[in-house]
């Protein structure tokens, strides 16, 4: 057992920002190093933190010896060559979602881990948001019978950073930025059963000047017990950030609202500034956030991760359980071309889910 894990931080933005805050409040990690190639952010970041190592290629921080963990909180179509490094390096890896932009770069990533011996972890906060794991235990109790129905819904107006707009870099819209929660959500609630097919509708309805991905998107899982999961993304709903569930079952019914049940409802007419919470205009009508990276569940999946690495325990969301989303989101943006529902297993050569959307050249086999 390790007394303490040396952590890495890879990114300087602001799901890596989420991550340092989290890390601090487990008394089990330590962090050691970031990197960034932008050298000033990365400073900056460093002193906010007090992290002693700072880097402007990641290359180089995965040469330090002590250093045991990294976590990877850069733009979506780095992250499958980064795990591979870290994996070569010996290093455990967390990998932010989605877990990389295809199929192909999954089973590359899975495969690094595994020859390397070292634990690939899937960062799917919802499973360890408190509101939602009091939710889960619910369902498990019985207290609301066998399940039927499952929803999920994240809304806001739109990312806080460019490279979720290209659908080059993030490989699609809000179904590939939103929707992975969603599908995880699911599969973790109920057990993790095989997805049989997907249903989705897309559309690009407001944000068409910024992006060609979808910025509205309704995905319908249906799962082989009999189980459907009903997802609702938007980055179209102005207001601040709206996550919620629902789960129906035979014997009862439960709604958990992940955010505005631990907010301030608030009007100015001037705005003020979200600090974590990056969605939405302030102006007018608000729900401000407090403790949102813990209503998130962020420090307790840090936790989590950590402790993975120090006992040696197999991580509760694993690169597997990544890639099985991934597949579900190729299905589901193949199913919005098509108008049809898309049964899974799904296989495809193409390089993001947008092309098997608008793109033309998606290949499926």
């Amino acid at each position: 057992m390790k007394e303490c894990v040396h952590v890495g931080l890879i990114g300087s933005g602001f799901v890596s920002t989420i991550h340092a805050e989290s890390l601090q409040r487990c008394p089990h990690a330590v962090l050691t190093a970031v990197a960034s190639p932008r050298p000033n952010r990365v400073r900056a970041f460093a002193r906010r933190f007090g992290i002693p190592h700072v880097f402007t290629d990641y290359r180089e921080l995965l040469r330090m010896p002590e250093l045991d963990l990294v976590v990877i909180g850069t733009p979506n179509d780095l992250h499958a060559p980064m795990a591979i490094d870290a994996a070569a390096a010996g290093k455990h890896v967390v990998v932010e979602k989605p877990l990389c932009l295809n199929l192909r770069e999954a089973d590359q990533m899975i495969d690094a881990c595994r020859k390397g011996r070292v634990k690939l972890m899937y960062a799917e906060e919802l499973c360890f948001a408190p509101k939602y794991v009091r939710l889960k235990q619910l369902l498990d109790s019985g207290a609301l019978g066998r399940p039927t129905l499952l929803k999920q819904s994240e809304k806001h107006d739109g990312p806080h950073a460019a490279h979720f707009w290209d659908v080059n870099r993030s490989g699609g819209g809000v179904a590939m930025d939103m929707g992975c929660h969603a599908i995880e959500f699911f599969r973790w609630m109920l057990g993790r059963p095989r997805i049989v097919s997907v249903y989705a509708q897309m559309a690009t309805r407001v944000h068409r000047h910024r992006t060609r991905g979808d910025d509205n998107a309704v995905i319908l899982v249906e799962f082989e017990n009999g189980v459907i999961g009903l997802a609702e993304e938007s980055w179209t709903k102005p207001g601040g950030m709206d996550d919620r569930a629902e789960v129906y079952g035979d014997l009862g019914v439960a709604y958990a609202d992940l955010l505005h049940g631990n907010a301030i409802l608030a009007y100015s007419r001037v705005g003020y500034d979200y600090a974590v919470e990056k969605a939405g205009s302030t102006v007018g009508w608000s729900f401000p956030i407090y403790e949102e990276a813990w209503n998130y569940g962020f420090p307790q999946e840090m936790a989590h991760f950590v402790d993975c690495v120090r006992l040696d325990h197999p991580p509760a969301v694993t690169g597997e359980d990544g890639r099985a989303v991934l597949e579900a989101i190729f299905a589901a943006y193949a199913s919005a071309r098509k108008g049809a529902k898309v049964a899974l297993p799904f296989r495809t050569k193409a390089a993001k889910p947008w092309d098997l959307w608008q793109g033309g050249g998606g290949r499926m086999s």
